[in-house]
């Protein structure tokens, strides 16, 4: 499509007619547009335009000067559109439609509600609650900006050049004045610099809500209500989109810490506070639902290249038909997918580089779920739709994972009894995965419930717990064989000749030691691959190299899945009384042999306050899955009533 035209306009516009001035509606989607195709100077002659389709182009921007200023309804969905701040054109945008556009945030649908005071409805859903939370914020970045303006002049001299330290003021003021989840930070950090600039120009004034446009006032009946005791739902649920949604209330008033149990006294208690209760599986969005089951959930890797300490606080989640991503810090729900039907089991991310169709190479977060059906869908959770399905098995999908070591190799475990080793490839220009390849099938004599590339060797061998023991499997690429079965199955109990029991967790607590759990009641195992492998041979089964044990529920209860930090040395498990066991391995992993032999007690056992979160709606639950980020900040516990508990270390 080449630039447009007067005709072309005339051709596509409502009500026909031979003078663009009259025309109101006009229809240009599907056209192949790029950005340098919309002439200003001819859309300016639409001097009577209200309603404008761009969808299912090519557009990355809209030009700044398109002089449309009577648009009220506009459509941008299927496009590469990457920045926003061109809609303050349109002050009477009522209508906006951007579905589809892979680059485009959550930070950047707070912008759109920022800049367009008269919008009502973004991708078809009502706009009220993202503009509510966009004057909240405005609130506090303003209360911020100003706070940090008195502190930033009382250091100053009198001597100093005025314009100068106003323009040191804006830098230091975008720099270190902060709040919010990392995901809104580029919203925050925009709005920064506009308040700082704008208090600057009034000469140091305090600017109360700067610039925040004006709405029309709500009825009380449909303001936010007050916060309750208990686990909040949010109605109307919406499918993965841009627009942020919490639901769940803030950490209770009282600061609540674990039990200390360390068994040299050595050491301390980590110092964690339940954060946010949440609901947001629920059937019908229902509050009375308590019975979906929360199955697994994984936080997202920092993908940031040069940021030293950085970690991410967004977690995906998932159970019953829908996957959610939260932000931690805010207990908002980011994204939510819904599949009628499915129950999802596991989620695990990864990070894929894309290509445009202008050439500009994009590195974006996706997200593998799968479930009950056999299926996995590929999530492109920052624009918010599924990009491929992979139909991998005809039996259930237990748990699934990526390879550590490449990016689009995934693993998955079905009830089949077998894992498959699967390369999704890179999507194409319209963001939509081709059909997967399918490199490795390994054939396993139990149902593997857990899977764990090993951590010194990913690209050679992989762990699985499974029903009936702990087994690996040669992974390496360049073997000839496609089809493989288990190499070694794991012995834990010393002069035992067959594998063990169930092994239902398992994790790699730094690049040698495995953390363990199933095989013995009430305890979980740390035992060392290298020394057990080194001493393999030509054997199939192989009593493992027990480092210590650590003591944990004596439940017979199984299914509760064991999570460690290795950066941080930690190991965590829920048990069936709501209660995470918290254990700081550090000393056990440099403490020299021989270590005790009576079970290690664990650091922390962290009690979730019930009859807080829930009232008299639950009397009893369990934590089957603990995950926390890499750096120990956040840590996400989920339950067997429908709650995500979500904890945080100060």
């Amino acid at each position: 499509m080449g630039p447009l035209s007067a005709r072309l306009l005339m051709q596509r516009g409502r009500p026909k007619s031979d003078r663009l001035g009259k025309i109101r509606s006009l229809d240009l989607s599907g056209l192949k547009l790029l950005s340098e195709h919309l002439d200003p100077k001819l859309l300016s002659r639409l001097t009577q335009l209200q309603e404008l389709d761009l969808s299912n182009n090519q557009l990355e921007t809209l030009p700044a000067n398109l002089g449309l200023s009577h648009l009220r309804i506009l459509r941008c969905a299927n496009n590469q559109l990457g920045d926003v701040t061109a809609l303050c054109q349109f002050p009477q945008l009522e209508e906006l439609s951007l579905e589809g556009n892979p680059f485009l945030t959550v930070s950047d649908n707070l912008k759109v509600s920022f800049l367009l005071p008269k919008l009502r409805k973004v991708n078809g859903k009502d706009a009220s609650s993202t503009s509510s939370q966009v004057e909240n914020l405005n609130r506090e970045l303003t209360s911020r900006v100003t706070a940090h303006w008195e502190k930033f002049m009382a250091t100053r001299s009198p001597e100093e050049e005025a314009e100068k330290a106003q323009a040191d003021f804006v830098k230091s003021a975008v720099r270190n004045v902060r709040y919010g989840p990392e995901s809104l930070s580029e919203f925050t950090q925009w709005r920064v610099q506009m308040i700082s600039e704008a208090l600057v120009a009034s000469g140091g004034t305090q600017v109360h809500e700067t610039g925040i446009p004006e709405r029309p006032s709500k009825a009380t009946a449909a303001q936010e209500p007050r916060a309750r005791p208990m686990a909040l739902k949010r109605s109307g649920d919406v499918s993965l989109s841009l627009s942020p949604s919490k639901r769940g209330c803030p950490s209770p008033p009282a600061h609540v810490k674990g039990s200390p149990m360390g068994s040299d006294g050595s050491q301390p208690a980590l110092d964690l506070e339940p954060l946010h209760f949440l609901q947001c599986h629920s059937k019908n969005n229902s509050p009375r639902d308590l019975e979906t089951q929360l199955w697994a959930c994984a936080f997202e890797p920092a993908w940031e290249e040069g940021q030293a300490g950085a970690t991410s606080q967004t977690v995906a989640t998932c159970g019953g038909e829908a996957v959610c991503v939260i932000d931690c810090q805010t207990g908002i729900v980011l994204h939510k997918y819904k599949a009628p039907g499915e129950e999802f089991f596991s989620v695990a991310w990864t990070a894929l580089t894309v290509v445009t169709q202008a050439g500009h190479k994009k590195r974006w977060s996706v997200l593998a779920a799968a479930g009950l059906r056999g299926l996995v869908r590929l999530l492109h959770v920052r624009a918010g739709f599924c990009c491929g399905v992979i139909r991998a098995h005809k039996k259930a999908i237990a748990t699934l994972c990526f390879s550590p070591t490449h990016e689009t190799h995934l693993f998955t475990a079905s009830y089949d009894k077998r894992i498959i080793l699967w390369d999704v490839g890179v999507p194409n220009h319209d963001y939509e995965f081709q059909a997967s390849s399918q490199l490795l099938t390994l054939d396993a004599a139990s149902i593997p419930l857990r899977l764990c590339p090993v951590a010194s060797c990913p690209e050679a061998y992989l762990l699985a717990g499974c029903e009936g023991g702990c087994c690996c499997w040669d992974v390496r690429l360049d073997q000839p064989q496609k089809r493989r079965v288990c190499e070694v199955e794991f012995v834990f109990s010393e002069g035992s000749e067959a594998p063990g029991r169930r092994v239902d967790g398992l994790a790699f607590v730094n690049e040698d030691v495995v953390a363990s759990k199933g095989n013995s009641l009430g305890t979980i195992c740390l035992w060392s691959w290298s020394q057990t492998w080194v001493g393999r041979g030509k054997q199939s089964t192989l009593a493992v190299v027990v480092l210590a044990r650590l003591q944990w529920s004596p439940t017979k209860l199984a299914y509760f899945s064991l999570s460690t930090c290795p950066d941080e040395g930690i190991v965590l498990c829920g048990d069936e009384e709501g209660n995470v066991w918290v254990y700081d391995v550090r000393h056990i992993l440099t403490q020299q042999p021989p270590l005790p032999a009576a079970p290690q007690a664990p650091t922390q056992i962290l009690k979730w306050p019930q009859p807080w979160a829930l009232g008299q709606m639950v009397t009893k639950t369990m934590v089957n899955t603990v995950v926390a980020n890499p750096t120990f900040t956040y840590l996400t516990a989920l339950t067997d009533s429908n709650i995500v508990v979500i904890w945080k270390r100060p």
